[in-house]
């Protein structure tokens, strides 16, 4: 069974994305390959990871 976690764009660097858990506030931020990620994403935008894939959340 795979867990959905949700996360906030706190920067993008590049090819990079910096991700923060917004469910668990202990996490450290989480880089992420931009190409992982929807192309209309920018800072302070929330993403839901479910099934390997992230979104942007509703």
């Amino acid at each position: 069974m795979f867990e959905t976690l949700y996360y906030e764009v706190l920067s993008i660097d590049g090819d990079y994305a910096n991700l923060k858990r917004t469910d668990d506030s202990s996490a450290e931020p989480k880089l992420v390959a931009r190409a992982l990620l929807p192309a209309e994403i920018s800072e302070g935008i929330k993403l839901k990871y479910e099934m390997m894939q992230y979104e942007i959340a509703e």
